[in-house]
């Protein structure tokens, strides 16, 4: 998984329109999205009584008031935190958008209520991948309120994503001069990590999670992006430390299960690493994990497995696609790493590269994939752009 978006994570959580089988029923509005049945391994007992409570106290309040938009914006941001908690973002990005929406579609509301949902809504576009849209969402927003510490991290991460480095580390100082919290800490050290000052980097992350409440979502989103910057040092009995310490204190956090199976299978330790990251996959649908059990597959030349596998990835990025998710990176990895065609790649990489062609990590992407092509003079230049 990219450290961005486990960083970017942290961000989703705090900002806080189909029907299914596992959908828990709306009685009173159906114009309102549902609340999908969380899986038995994540419920976490009080925290998804928490949940429905929360939800069906938003809705039995509009079935009363179908014009109370802090009832809008709560069902919202409880949207956006189950997104990440459930894997079901086909679902709940959609749902947060559509709420959003119908909250700044109505005339009069409070420039409080305004700028809460153009916050929300830029982090939503954010999740989507939605960089120049979210950047426009996140100025607007600034117009209206420039004291929230948040805000300067929406703008941060669009000014990451879109190449704008400098900028990033101009309002990553604004945000922790206001609130010096888990959110600030954690784009302190993502930068500090792109300009590689590594020991830098897990330090401002060890402040994020002390600055977090022990056993939160958030922190453990904290804990391991630690974890990923221990992995990616050499450091992996750090990295799995933490891992479990993760798991000690959320039982079946599949993001942690995950990373540990990803360990194994970067250490060889290949019947480990595939049940870990079956149990991860078990518990909720997040592509990440399947793509890593592909790559499993492919190193024990299991073709009908990999085969099978691939055939749910593809499908996965599709149902993201749909739901206005944009998976051009994703794509790009796979026909990369898994099916051996640099061509295909680069085809996907391009698109985003037009998006934002000042961003790091694309160009370093294009010039490994023009190197793999024996594109030299086209590897160069990404190579020449890649650098900050």
């Amino acid at each position: 998984m990219s450290r961005y978006f486990l960083i970017l994570g942290i961000f989703l959580f705090l900002v806080s329109c189909q029907t299914n089988d596992n959908s828990i029923s709306n009685k009173f509005n159906s114009t309102i999205p549902e609340l999908l049945q969380r899986s038995p391994k994540i419920q976490l007992e009080k925290e998804w009584d928490y949940v429905q409570n929360t939800y069906a106290d938003q809705v039995t309040s509009l079935k009363k008031n179908n014009k109370n938009e802090i009832a809008l914006m709560n069902l919202a941001e409880l949207f956006v935190k189950e997104a990440r908690v459930t894997g079901e973002h086909g679902h709940y990005y959609p749902a947060a958008l559509q709420v959003i929406d119908r909250v700044l579609a109505k005339p009069n509301i409070t420039k409080d209520i305004e700028f809460r949902a153009l916050l929300t809504k830029a982090g939503v576009q954010l999740s989507l991948h939605e960089f120049s849209e979210a950047l426009q969402t996140a100025e607007s927003a600034i117009k209206i309120n420039t004291r929230n510490a948040q805000i300067y991290g929406v703008l941060v991460d669009c000014y990451v994503e879109l190449g704008e480095y400098e900028k990033a580390v101009k309002v990553s100082d604004k945000m922790i001069s206001l609130k010096p919290d888990i959110r600030s800490y954690s784009r302190v050290s993502y930068l500090r990590e792109l300009h590689e000052d590594y020991d830098g980097a897990i330090k401002a992350m060890e402040y994020a999670i002390k600055a977090g409440y022990p056993g939160y979502e958030e922190t453990a989103w904290a804990m391991l992006t630690l974890a990923e910057l221990y992995k990616d040092q050499g450091k992996t009995t750090d990295a799995l430390a933490i891992l479990h310490e993760i798991i000690e204190v959320r039982k079946d956090y599949p993001f942690a299960i995950a990373a540990i199976g990803e360990i194994y299978l970067a250490e060889g330790k290949l019947d480990k690493a595939e049940e870990k990251l079956k149990e991860a996959i078990d518990i909720i649908p997040e592509v990440g994990f399947n793509v890593s059990l592909a790559q499993l597959y492919k190193i024990e030349n299991r073709q009908e497995e990999f085969d099978a596998i691939m055939k749910e990835i593809f499908f996965m990025l599709e149902d993201d696609v749909q739901a206005g998710h944009v998976m051009n990176l994703e794509y790009a990895d796979i026909y990369k790493e898994l099916l051996n065609q640099p061509k295909e790649a680069i085809k996907y990489t391009l698109l985003e590269y037009e998006k934002r062609p000042k961003n790091i990590h694309v160009n370093k992407l294009l010039s490994e994939l023009y190197a793999e092509t024996n594109e030299t003079d086209k590897a160069r230049k990404y190579a020449e752009s890649a650098n900050l």
